[in-house]
């Protein structure tokens, strides 16, 4: 029998310490396109937390020593584990976060080169050997420098990406040799529990792994036990600069919002800016902290992008995040398209023009589009999370990047240009975490360093970099003096 089929096919327990357990406390998942339950699983209160946290200091010392070889084969099982469980995982996803199909596959894809990586990176852990006769002290001493795991990971992931997001978590853990405890997002937790059922199938140690949704007043925990020996959280700007106020001596690393601009420059493909931007724009309705919110065109491109950019707006097919076809579905619940609705009317009624979109049904808001907005406007200076773009002119590229700039977040812009010098120019005064060229700000890949300045963040994901920052150099120092 599958080591899967004994779970019912809606209702998935926490994973407490290396064992799936139910709890007092039911927490019903509803469909954001159907507005009814489609699963069941059960919240973590204080007693379940301090068993996870337990058995997470149970297996410190064995996640150490825990050879690489056998790292590298838990991290590629897992990885084959989740592409065969494909279709399971796209509907799951479908039906917890309102996410199209074609999104879903695309993300679950990610999540298994996710876990690639990191059994790689796992293979290339970092050390030195230093020369210490720098100074007449140090003659004869040679300096071994290595990397050990930092201890017991605190993580939380938010809704957008359930399976993905979380596998950014959990696999440079695995890589590094350090016990995880991860709270999953309450709106989405299934993509994490399944994951868990798979990891569960492995070798890793007992003990390594939990995943536990949670309300609110437990998962503060994580932030704030001190047995946890980093924190990684990725969500809102404002709630992760308050935990970080509050998590005391721990390590932090935050991965948090943005309003990410795109400038497409008189040079540009217009066909395929605006493809990109589309795409980037509306893509899961606008809920990525790399949407692509503002766009700065080129004054005398701008009348031709704005109407090919409609124009293609009207071939997106919006509805059932089931159907095989559709390009966009709902926000995650009616709140966050309610309060879209109102930042768009409140634009509207303040001067700016709109050229698409506007309406919303239920948890539905259509693909909008603004213009002759004011830098002000929270639909331009705050995260929209949203299926809604600006779109303005400019005359001068260094402006444009001035605007660009002009913003309290610094997660990752696009440039649509073939001029060198102006690639250089964005690079050097761009205050982002990373520039894309002839892509829209959107666009990440799961290797690469990824992460942003000022209000978007602090540290860096990416298996390899997310891995460092839950590793401790120590130095041995030899001293080859002594006589034979």
């Amino acid at each position: 029998m599958s080591a899967f089929e004994h779970y019912h096919p809606s209702q998935y327990s926490p994973y407490i310490g290396g064992h799936f357990q139910l709890t007092p406390h039911a927490l019903d998942v509803f469909s954001p396109y159907s507005g009814k339950p489609v699963y069941k699983t059960y919240l973590a209160g204080p007693d379940e937390f301090e068993i996870a946290l337990q058995a997470a200091c149970s297996a410190k010392t064995v996640m150490q020593d825990f050879p690489v070889y056998h790292r590298y084969r838990v991290l590629m099982q897992i990885a084959e584990a989740i592409s065969a469980h494909r279709e399971q995982f796209a509907t799951i996803m479908a039906r917890e976060a309102g996410k199209p199909l074609k999104t879903a596959f695309v993300e679950i894809d990610r999540a298994v080169q996710t876990f690639q990586i990191a059994a790689e990176e796992a293979k290339r852990l970092p050390g030195e050997l230093l020369s210490i006769d720098w100074h007449p002290s140090g003659a004869g001493k040679d300096a071994i420098v290595k990397y050990f795991p930092i201890g017991i990971v605190a993580a939380i992931t938010p809704f957008n990406f359930p399976l993905n997001l979380v596998a950014h978590k959990i696999a440079p853990a695995i890589a590094a040799g350090c016990p995880i405890v991860l709270k999953p997002a309450s709106k989405t937790p299934i993509s994490a529990l399944l994951l868990a059922k798979i990891i569960d199938q492995t070798d890793l140690p007992t003990g390594a792994l939990s995943v536990l949704p949670m309300d609110r007043q437990t998962g503060n925990q994580l932030v704030t036990d001190e047995r946890f020996d980093l924190l990684s959280f990725t969500g809102s700007s404002e709630v992760g600069w308050e935990m970080k106020q509050r998590a005391g001596k721990k390590r932090v690393v935050l991965e948090l919002g943005g309003n990410a601009a795109l400038v497409v420059d008189q040079d540009a493909d217009l066909q395929t800016a605006v493809a990109k931007a589309v795409k980037g724009g509306f893509g899961y309705a606008g809920q990525s902290c790399i949407h692509t919110q503002r766009i700065y065109v080129e004054a005398s491109r701008f009348d031709d992008f704005v109407a090919l950019f409609r124009d293609r707006i009207n071939d997106l097919v919006i509805g059932d995040p089931e159907s095989a076809e559709t390009d966009m579905s709902v926000m995650i619940n009616e709140q966050h398209a309610t309060r879209i609705e109102a930042w768009v009317n409140e634009a509207v009624a303040a001067g700016a023009t709109l050229i698409a979109g506007g309406n919303r049904d239920c948890a539905l808001y259509a693909p909008t589009v603004l213009t002759n907005t004011d830098k002000q406007m929270k639909i331009c200076a705050q995260e929209a999370f949203a299926p809604v773009v600006v779109i303005e002119p400019f005359s001068d590229f260094k402006q444009a990047i001035a605007a660009v700039n002009d913003s309290e977040f610094g997660l990752q812009a696009g440039i649509f240009t073939f001029d060198s010098r102006k690639i250089y120019y964005a690079f050097h005064h761009l205050r982002v975490g990373g520039v894309i060229i002839n892509e829209t700000p959107t666009f990440r890949a799961d290797h690469m360093p990824y992460g942003g300045i000022k209000d978007s963040g602090l540290g860096r994901e990416g298996p390899r970099y997310a891995l460092l920052d839950m590793l401790e150099p120590k130095v041995l120092v030899m001293d080859h003096n002594q006589t034979l």
